[in-house]
């Protein structure tokens, strides 16, 4: 799927930009020198000169308020607009920790059938679209290669933004880190591999104050862009193995309503393996500005074939 392409290249770009950013100086907070330095330009608000009596109090007040503060606002405040009206797009289409996330999903499925140690039972190897995931448990070794690289890369990345990249990398790679470095990337990395082998979706959906705030402005929106299933067709899903709550990675169940569908992050898989089963331009799931599933009268359907209960209409 195109959307599908488009959502790969926006999420490598931007882990991409979250590794490169403190080395090129685009953004980081240098505790060295004790202030943040913003494409390149020291960001300090003018405490330095305030401190050694080059500018007066007002003048740093002022500085602090336009650099700062006016700054901080609009980007919140613009993120939240964005939440509010498209509900967490920075997770499906940027976050660098829900690309770890999908990655680490995928392969876990190919090693135990099942996207999460979590799941209750494996998922089908054969969907409804044809498509086959075959279990293979030499893929186990890719899961943990997969863990414990991001892990490690991730407390590099995250030590680069409080001290100088060029010092940690050269630190790293003549193995020469001081202990409080080590120290640091160690404890990171440990972490960090225990919440990608074990938890993953979960912190996105019960730890992230990112997302939570995300999904808080959505919900304010009776008119914000949900993923939407045509109830009036609801009898196509007899034929299939649920495979848009298989291709969710967020493990959420796409034809609930919009309440249920609180940390949902808009990638949109469900809705292309909707697609995928029952024809180009047939999918049941859709993407609609408002909560147009509440607003229909149900019909009756199954799950699908295999599960003919009622336990999975929404």
């Amino acid at each position: 799927m195109k959307r599908q392409v488009l959502r790969r290249w926006t999420r490598a770009g931007f882990f991409l930009l979250f590794v490169l950013a403190p080395p090129l100086d685009l953004f980081r907070l240098d505790l060295t020198q004790g202030h943040f330095i913003f494409f390149g330009m020291d960001w300090s608000f003018g405490l330095a000169a305030l401190a050694n009596g080059e500018i007066s109090a007002t003048r740093a007040a002022l500085k602090i308020l336009t650099l700062g503060f006016v700054p901080a606002v609009g980007f919140v405040v613009f993120g939240l607009w964005l939440s509010w009206r498209y509900g967490r797009l920075y997770c499906g289409w940027l976050c660098p920790h829900f690309s770890v996330v999908e990655m680490i999903n995928s392969a876990m499925r190919r090693a135990s059938g099942k996207p999460s140690l979590w799941e209750k039972a494996p998922l089908p190897e054969q969907e409804s679209d044809g498509s086959h995931h075959h279990k293979d448990r030499r893929y186990w070794a890719v899961v943990i290669v997969a863990v414990l690289g991001f892990a490690l890369v991730w407390a590099v990345v995250l030590l680069t933004y409080l001290l100088p990249p060029k010092m940690i990398y050269s630190n790293l790679i003549h193995a020469e880190l001081t202990r409080n470095q080590a120290l640091f990337i160690g404890v990171a990395t440990l972490l960090f591999s225990a919440e990608f082998l074990l938890a993953r979706h979960l912190f996105c959906r019960f730890g992230c104050a990112v997302g939570l705030f995300q999904s808080l402005a959505w919900m304010s929106n009776d008119q914000a862009l949900v993923v939407d299933f045509d109830r009036h067709r609801g009898e196509a899903c007899k034929t299939c193995t649920q495979a848009c709550d298989n291709a969710c990675p967020m493990r959420l169940k796409p034809r609930k309503n919009k309440r249920h569908m609180f940390t949902c992050t808009q990638c949109a898989l469900c809705v292309d393996a909707c697609e995928k089963v029952q024809a180009p331009g047939e999918s049941l799931l859709h993407w609609q500005p408002g909560g147009g599933r509440s607003r229909q009268a149900p019909t009756h359907f199954c799950g699908s074939s295999a599960d003919p209960a009622q336990r999975h209409q929404p």
